[in-house]
């Protein structure tokens, strides 16, 4: 198969690998940190300071010259402390943690899309290996997520039973169909094209969790899905890279994300699975590590007689090597960053974080990517995106009336 050319798309090496450790340190350093062992806490509480008796290293003077008691002088920093807090008005309402939580999750999803489409344009687009590179893409996560388990003081592994494995395969396997099917999209047509439909999920999951699953709807959420569709037709009629594949598999990979989203609402109501996870990093490892698996049968049937083929192009190839591998990081590491994130979040900061993320995505990455951005195309992601923010907050905005 003939590699098509990358041109100037393809960024310098060094950029994007210092930008992937900046992510996946960040995923590492908030929120999944081990506290220190007992024996560790021990010796800091046991050791003495030299020097010290048990008393405050620095006492304040009276005015008679003479050292004040201890807990006088508790009293006395404790009363300045909060005399000095009312001054600037209480502690800084800005949650730096939080910021950087967005920030690597938008950082992390942006060069995901970027470095997921190199891959597979080195690999031949659609009809080159989309299913064999979303499948490795797993088995990056996979390493990686292994890899936090057995590092020392990074994170705890899961004590997870066979039963609550197999409550989780449905979850794993709709995760694995929505990634499988999103990657084949991006494949076939234009990243912010695949991007404008993926953003019309909330059409799927409202119909699935009427008719399905017995959730009701409000009649307002239904009003603002002709909106979702209609920006994404308008996007559509004006696309240079239009393609049904694309078309038909972003609305298989929303079909798969509903469900997942239903399932696992289920499956985290079963009793003491929380406990027994341990957080949700590991949730999110365990879901990949299980989608991995189920990835592998699909592989084998839709390119596994030409397996050889992609392993002649991965020796030979250091595009597809190399974003291959970044791209799948990036996945790992944005997608356990964005539930972090969501669960730090209410609904409507939720809303505008998704819309936000979807626009910085779709428009950054046809700027790189060289893609088209004709006046109907953006205004069509407009409608879709902005219909998608109304349907995430007209519940909340009629409340309030």
């Amino acid at each position: 198969a003939t590699i098509p050319p990358i041109g100037k798309s393809i960024m310098k090496l060094p950029k994007i690998f210092v930008a992937t450790t900046l992510c996946l340190g960040a995923a590492s350093a908030f929120g999944l940190q081990r506290p220190a062992t007992a024996a560790v806490q021990s010796i800091r509480s046991n050791v003495p300071f030299v020097g010290r008796d048990n008393g405050p290293m620095v006492q304040p003077i009276g005015v008679d010259g003479k050292r004040l008691p201890v807990a006088l002088n508790s009293e006395v920093t404790a009363g300045q402390s909060g005399e000095a807090m009312k001054t600037r008005g209480g502690a800084l309402p800005v949650d730096i943690p939080l910021l950087l939580y967005f920030l690597f999750w938008y950082v992390g999803n942006y060069y995901y899309n970027i470095t997921n489409k190199l891959a597979l344009k080195a690999a031949g687009g659609s009809a080159g290996f989309p299913m064999t590179i979303s499948s490795l893409q797993l088995a990056v996560g996979c390493l990686y997520g292994i890899f936090l388990w057995v590092a020392p003081d990074a994170r705890n592994s899961p004590s997870v039973t066979l039963d609550d494995i197999v409550k989780m395969l449905p979850v794993a396997f709709c995760f694995m169909g929505a990634h499988s099917a999103s990657v084949f999209a991006l494949s076939a047509g234009a990243v912010s094209f695949g991007q404008i439909v993926k953003s019309a999920e909330p059409a799927f999951a409202a119909v699935l969790s009427q008719f399905v699953y017995g959730k009701k709807i409000s009649k307002a959420k239904w009003l603002c899905l002709p909106i979702v569709i209609g920006g994404v037709i308008l996007a559509s009629v004006k696309e240079l890279d239009f393609a049904w594949s694309a078309l038909i598999s972003a609305c298989i990979a929303n079909l798969f994300a509903a469900f997942k989203g239903n399932e696992n609402k289920k499956l985290m109501e079963t009793e003491g699975l929380k406990d027994r996870m341990g957080s949700v990093g590991n949730q999110f490892a365990l879901t990949s590590i299980l989608g991995f698996l189920m990835s592998i049968p699909l592989v084998l049937a839709k390119e596994g007689s030409k397996i050889g083929e992609f392993i002649e192009l991965w020796k030979t190839t250091p595009v597809l090597s190399f974003n291959l591998i970044a791209s799948g990081l990036w996945f790992y590491g944005y997608n356990e960053l964005a539930t972090m994130t969501l669960k730090k979040t209410g609904a409507v900061t939720q809303s505008v974080a998704n819309t936000a993320k979807r626009v910085i995505v779709i428009v950054g990455v046809a700027i790189v990517l060289g893609e088209s951005l004709d006046p109907i195309k953006l205004l069509g992601c407009a409608i879709g995106i902005g219909g998608v923010f109304l349907y995430s907050i007209i519940d909340n905005l009629l409340k309030k009336d």
